[in-house]
């Protein structure tokens, strides 16, 4: 049986994670964690990735490649570390999360953040209605039956920046063209993060100890989390919320902007027909209809509380998020 308190663990063996492993240390999300990891200074970062990988990893950190249809190179890759970061693509192959999670196991990694990154999939209406959230799950269950390894979910929401600059298939804007699609009344509320609150929210909680020191330590520690989830958040805001920023950050009026409105419930149904028929961008617009429902289910807040205080997270500024996902707009290729 593990061991429950940092006093009953042998002498000599450490409470708190030193050696970090992240997949994904080059693309958006997974930047931002590793260069919080190193502005935290508590870990040494070690970026796994494939041999033939252009993705420009931060300085600092520990490169080793590795090959997916090799299994040996990933689990020698994994040899020491205390806790593996997963950060992949959608359109990543879902084997390699698999191969990744299983070299973790043989490696004996003690904690896994899995590739969990978005809305909270233990709702179960959105958990039913939108399809990843089954895949999800079938992750978390792997690790939980190799025995090896404990892991922790991250949910933060929708990415605040790109999604209100990815145009109206996710948060229903073209700020280029000054046009939204209000889903019902645009009043909605959801939880959404920056990429860059994100990386603050993994890097503080792989700070926290492993163990509580005994049975009278209510500190918060990665135990409390174990096989479980941890929330965070930037905003909680409506589609007109937004709208309000966008406004103020241009210099706009509501004259200037076209706006439509739209029941979520048909344009989930319209965005699932799409994508049956092919259209990939019928899944991001059912995705994101999906948690904008008029049910709570995109304010996890509300249903499930947030750890933005226990990690010592800072309240941002939304027009100033806001500015980038305008730059985002204008200038995709630069993000």
């Amino acid at each position: 049986m593990a061991h429950k308190f940092a006093r009953e663990q042998p002498q000599g063996v450490k409470n708190h994670i030193e050696k970090v492993a992240i997949v994904g240390a080059g693309g958006n999300v997974g930047k931002l964690i590793t260069e919080e990891l190193l502005k935290a200074g508590k870990h040494q970062i070690t970026a796994l990735t494939r041999q033939d990988s252009t993705n420009t990893i931060p300085a600092g950190v520990e490169i080793k490649r590795i090959d997916y249809a090799d299994q040996a190179s990933l689990i020698e890759a994994l040899q020491g570390q205390d806790a593996l970061i997963i950060t992949m693509g959608a359109r990543a192959p879902p084997e390699q999360q698999t191969k990744l999670i299983e070299a973790a196991a043989a490696a004996n990694v003690a904690w896994v953040l899995p590739n969990e990154w978005g809305y909270d999939i233990t709702d179960p209406g959105l958990c039913k209605d939108i399809p990843i959230g089954e895949k999800h799950a079938q992750y978390r269950a792997h690790i939980e039956k190799l025995g090896k390894s404990s892991w922790i979910g991250v949910t933060c929401g929708f990415w605040y920046e790109f999604s209100l600059s990815h145009g109206p298939s996710a948060f229903g804007f073209d700020l280029n063209d000054r046009t939204v699609t209000f889903f019902d009344d645009g009043n909605t509320h959801v939880n959404t993060s920056t990429w860059i609150q994100c990386g603050r929210g993994v890097a503080n909680l792989l700070a926290l100890k492993a163990l509580p020191d005994d049975k009278n330590d209510q500190s918060p520690c990665l135990a409390h989390y174990r096989n479980n989830f941890i929330y965070v958040s930037s905003f909680n805001v409506s589609q007109r919320d937004m709208l309000d920023s966008v406004m103020r950050v241009t210099g706009t009026e509501l004259d200037d902007w076209k706006i439509e409105h739209e029941p979520s419930t048909s344009r989930y149904k319209d965005a699932v027909e799409a994508m049956q028929k092919g259209d990939l961008t019928g899944y991001v617009k059912l995705m994101y209809t999906r948690v904008f429902y008029q049910d709570g289910s995109g304010e996890f807040e509300v249903t499930r509380g947030l750890q933005n205080g226990v990690l010592g997270l800072p309240k941002e500024n939304l027009d100033e998020c806001t500015k980038i996902a305008v730059e985002m707009a204008k200038n995709p290729r630069n993000y």
